[in-house]
């Protein structure tokens, strides 16, 4: 008998060698990014579970021997206070008016800005200034230069006319801080909206008008369904930076008037109730809802990108 011994495999020196140069590789090209990880992590996230441990204690800042865990029993008030409650349906609302209206507004200057006129470039210069305006500073104008009962250019206008002398503030408190972030972010849902009409099928529409479609007909039936994505986009991204707004509540109101949102909610109770715990349980209920906002805001951009990539 004849006994058959198999040979094990050889490995390939060539597969093995490859292996530890591919992972190095790998590395060599991730390791330009660990600074900006590192850095992102410390000055983010760090802050971020401070505050959540901070948030599960009855912790004032005058009486820090008197600390206690407390568990859920901040998040609790939050969601229970009458103040806090308001505070929260104040940030809802004024969210949902100031991002309704700048897209409307936005959409109605994109579309005129679509159009080819003389002078166009420089108008649409002048139209995105407000964006680029230092959110402290907006809202100092719209206080003293806008609403200002003695001097400002809208009781100005309406003593011209022979009007009312109302002080705006006062009066409309709400809708001033309102009006003012609707002043700042149309241009942001302008651009947005901009770019979705460029991106049409110029030939779609021209096919359209020469089937008889009337301007209306094209808009809505395939305008406006076109920019449907990016109006989506416009109202996430609006509303992960207002819900979080408080230079305008500050400075034009500070907070007074039933203007109260969340963030200013906070900073009230961090800064001057000194309630850390309680300060930092309403400041994590904000990054959530921020949180939930973006993920259906990045959702949309990655469709929009699977898009444009199937187009192309």
């Amino acid at each position: 008998m004849t006994a058959t011994t198999t040979a094990p495999l050889a490995t390939s020196p060539t597969r093995t060698a490859r292996q530890p140069s591919d992972r190095l590789r790998a590395w060599a090209t991730r390791a330009p990014l660990l600074p900006a990880l590192i850095f992102m992590i410390v000055v983010t996230q760090l802050p971020f579970v401070a505050t959540l441990v901070i948030s599960f204690f009855d912790w004032n800042a005058l009486y820090p021997k008197a600390r206690h865990f407390t568990g859920l029993g901040n998040y609790h008030q939050v969601l229970t206070d009458a103040d806090l409650r308001h505070s929260v349906w104040t940030t809802v609302l004024l969210t949902v008016a100031v991002v309704l209206a700048s897209l409307v507004f936005g959409l109605l200057l994109a579309l005129l800005l679509d159009r080819k006129f003389k002078g166009r470039g420089f108008v649409r210069t002048l139209l995105i200034a407000p964006f680029l305006v230092v959110p402290v500073a907006a809202a100092l104008l719209w206080k003293h230069v806008l609403y200002n009962p003695e001097y400002g250019l809208f009781n100005g206008l309406l003593h011209y006319v022979g009007g009312p002398q109302p002080d705006w503030i006062s009066n409309t408190p709400l809708l001033a801080v309102e009006a003012s972030l609707v002043w700042q972010w149309t241009p942001f849902m302008m651009l947005i909206l901009l770019a979705g009409l460029q991106s049409r099928d110029h030939q779609q529409i021209e096919a359209a008008k020469v089937d008889g479609a009337s301007d209306w007909q094209v808009f809505r039936y395939l305008t406006l369904p076109h920019l449907r994505r990016y109006l989506e986009l416009g109202a996430l991204l609006g509303s992960i930076y207002i819900v979080q707004n408080f230079d305008a509540v500050f400075t034009i109101t500070s907070g007074g008037l039933g203007t109260a949102n969340l963030p200013y909610t906070v900073y009230q109770s961090f800064y001057q109730a000194h309630e850390n715990g309680l300060a930092s349980a309403a400041g994590v209920l904000v990054v959530i809802g921020s949180i939930i906002i973006a993920t259906f805001a990045l959702r949309v951009v990655s469709s929009l990108f699977r898009e444009e990539a199937s187009r192309a």
